[in-house]
């Protein structure tokens, strides 16, 4: 759900924490006049916690930052399937979560999660190195190894550190819309928006300069949503074939090319339903659409809603 209010988003360093991990939310929603988070990086409790890689955080809240918390991230940690953390941090989060908070885990952090029983019965993922350790220590767990991240509601999680930026673009589009969303991914120089369901890791049988070419095809494509796209179109442009496009696609994106294209047009249009006054019909045009109704059709078959009902969600109050 959309929301305009401030919220508040906690960081949990728990010993081990992996630097990027930990940098990825609180650098996301860092709190500026654009963007309505606040953030707070806590421990078990104040003082300093010992992270990976030779690095080291000096916190200055403990864990009742939990319970202020809308958000709480759990960076991903060393050893995670040795130990699981403190009772009381396992504790503090299910409170955390009874209350209301929204819990995200960015790659081993999801250990965290699974030790509060929250996972249990639902999908889940991590790194992909620890995916079978998580199915093996926790077998109520859905674990889903082939995914970017997993959004289940009250309690997400993502794979490797990348993944956590995904999975932070991914809670920004549901808050704010595309238009936050894709604001943010700029400022981070990173891909607008990935598929929560694309792999995680895919041996490759094909030199990985190919992945660029298909790369530069999509950056191109979205400059033309208001041209014909056709599969074969954009195999053309990577200079493959369209069978090899069409395989090598979908392991890149999670997506074959034309629910690709499709979903790059509706993201498109709900930018343009968040920042313009364009009518329904124009932005159809505008997004290769053609007409209003079929607009739509496919607004409501992927989103759930129209187009109208999400321009009154999204200008709401501003």
């Amino acid at each position: 759900m959309p929301t305009s209010r401030l919220q508040r988003v906690a960081v949990l360093v728990l010993e081990g924490a992996k630097p990027l991990d930990v940098g990825i939310p609180a650098q996301v929603f860092a709190t500026r006049r654009s963007m309505p988070y606040e953030v707070r990086v806590c421990g078990a409790a104040p003082g300093l916690v010992t992270g990976g890689d030779g690095l080291a955080y000096h916190v200055a809240d403990g864990l009742d930052a939990l319970a202020w918390a809308d958000i709480v991230f759990v960076p991903g940690y060393r050893f995670p399937d040795r130990e699981d953390p403190p009772q009381a941090v396992v504790e503090a989060l299910i409170a955390a979560h009874d209350r209301g908070a929204r819990l995200a885990a960015i790659s081993t952090g999801a250990f965290a999660l699974a030790a509060t029983g929250l996972l249990d019965g639902r999908r889940a993922t991590t790194h992909w190195h620890y995916t079978r350790e998580l199915a093996r220590k926790h077998p109520l767990v859905q674990v889903d190894e082939n995914v970017l991240f997993v959004d289940a509601g009250s309690v997400l999680t993502s794979a490797g550190a990348a993944s956590g930026i995904d999975l932070c673009l991914h809670i920004l589009r549901s808050d704010l819309g595309v238009a936050a969303s894709n604001h943010a991914a700029r400022r981070l120089v990173a891909a607008p928006y990935r598929s929560g369901g694309q792999a995680q890791y895919v041996p490759r049988s094909v030199p990985e300069p190919l992945g660029e070419r298909f790369a530069a095809t999509r950056e191109w494509a979205l400059h033309r949503l208001d041209d014909p796209l056709s599969l074969e179109v954009l195999a053309e442009h990577a200079a493959v074939s369209p069978r090899t496009f069409s395989r090598r696609f979908v392991e890149d994106t999670g997506y074959t090319p034309m629910q690709w294209v499709m979903r790059a047009r509706i993201d498109r249009a709900r930018e343009l339903l968040e920042r313009s006054e364009r009518s329904v019909e124009q932005i159809a045009g505008d997004v290769g659409l053609g007409t209003g109704t079929n607009l739509r059709m496919h607004f409501q078959r992927i989103l759930g809603t129209t187009p109208s009902e999400y321009r009154r969600t999204f200008t709401r109050g501003e």
